[in-house]
């Protein structure tokens, strides 16, 4: 008989400076390290409290139902989508980038009837054409992406909700790659429904959504509601609506289980929960306008030294996201043998892009932990090298010094 044995994880320290993940905040990572708690044992009924009341201020909002759904980002999305749409209702999507497509993807898998808005990579949807595709398709939803990575482009927000109000129309949009990096204003835009997740400005590893969901929305997906026969008592009564399609991502239940009721829908994911709540709490340690501030210098920092560099951004100023960074790849060089090199060299990873940017821009990520001077100037100086030792022609120091001068 023969066994396999390998060795011991031990991953190489990397500076994690992509469009996501980057590094976990050190303090994270000890709080994940906490001993488990029975699901409902008081002090981890309180932990999960705790946490609802931590991310109501990370939203910006007062909604009862601001808790976790255990998964990554995506499962929050799933999550969102699946409790809102029934099978055969509109849904009005923006798609102006990879995630937006994604929702289209898991629509299209409840059988929705999908309605969009198509915009080139690196454009955002204007309230006027938002208003026209709620005016037109009358849909039961509309969705978006706040910050999309895969064009470094923010979707203005700014009474979203009040239109959709208007036409009848829950919203849901996706703030995953800027939750605890830019303002998140659930309840001035009146955003229905928004999910996000950990690995990117908040700081922590993926594995947890945070989601909070309006009073409006907890009515629509409390009637879809149903009990499990297992845990069914007597007495129990289910919704007036269709049953949702999932049993994981079902919000009614996982709604229960967060709520006073404690009914049992799965057993919390007790080392990502205690890495949420860490995570939470750092970030209104640091104060949200002071983070938010952080992100954008940041950001800031790194454009006036890739342009120092002569280095062309993507997209444009008015609407970028102040944690990712898109930026051309010149003419002649090799960006996957650039990103390659930075990796092995200088142990620095940026990333690729995908669909139509895939191979003519990286996207430099300056976000949570990483959002710090020092490792702004670390970056630029390795990809100044790395362009150099390809033989692209810049000017020299430019980069840093550059980015010096920017940061105040």
């Amino acid at each position: 008989m023969s066994s396999t044995f390998f060795r011991q994880i031990d991953p190489p320290q990397r500076m994690l400076m992509g469009p996501g993940p980057i590094n976990a905040h050190p303090r994270v990572l000890r709080a994940m390290s906490a001993d488990m708690l029975g699901q409902f044992d008081p002090e981890m009924t309180e932990y999960m409290n705790e946490t609802m009341a931590l991310y109501r201020q990370i939203f910006m909002t007062q909604n009862q139902w601001t808790f976790l759904v255990d998964g990554t980002a995506r499962a929050g999305i799933e999550a969102a989508l699946v409790s809102l749409v029934e099978p055969g209702d509109k849904i009005l999507l923006v798609r102006a980038g990879r995630f937006g497509l994604l929702l289209s993807e898991i629509a299209e898998r409840i059988g929705a009837q999908i309605c969009t808005l198509d915009l080139p990579w690196g454009e955002v949807a204007t309230l006027a054409q938002i208003e026209e595709g709620l005016k037109t398709h009358r849909p039961k939803v509309f969705a978006c992406i706040h910050g999309d990575t895969s064009t470094t482009m923010a979707q203005p927000l700014e009474g979203v909700g009040e239109l959709c109000r208007k036409y009848g129309a829950l919203s849901y949009t996706d703030v995953t790659a800027t939750l605890g990096g830019m303002a998140i204003k659930t309840d001035v835009w009146g955003i229905d429904v928004v999910s996000g997740g950990l690995q990117k400005c908040m700081g922590g590893p993926p594995g947890s959504a945070p989601i909070t969901v309006s009073d409006r929305a907890a009515e629509h997906i409390m009637a879809r509601r149903h009990v499990e026969a297992g845990i069914r008592a007597a007495g129990a009564t289910d919704g007036s609506r269709a049953r949702i399609l999932s049993n994981y991502f079902d919000l009614a239940m996982v709604m229960d289980y967060w709520s006073d009721k404690r009914l049992n829908h799965h057993t919390e994911a007790t080392t990502m929960l205690y890495g949420a709540r860490e995570a939470a709490r750092i970030v209104l340690e640091e104060g949200l306008d002071a983070r938010f501030a952080r992100h954008a210098q940041a950001s800031s920092c790194l454009i006036a030294g890739l342009r120092a560099m002569n280095l062309r951004i993507f997209g444009d100023d008015a609407h970028r996201m102040t944690n990712v960074t898109g930026v051309w790849i010149p003419e002649g060089v090799d960006g996957e043998a650039i990103r390659t090199r930075m990796r092995d060299d200088f142990g620095i990873e940026i990333g690729t892009a995908f669909g139509p940017l895939a191979g003519r821009i990286w996207r430099i990520g300056t976000m949570g932990y990483n959002a710090v001077k020092h490792k702004v100037l670390l970056t630029l100086g390795a990809l100044e090298a790395c362009l150099a030792a390809q033989g692209h022609t810049l000017p020299r120091g430019a980069a840093v010094d550059a980015a010096l001068a920017d940061w105040p």
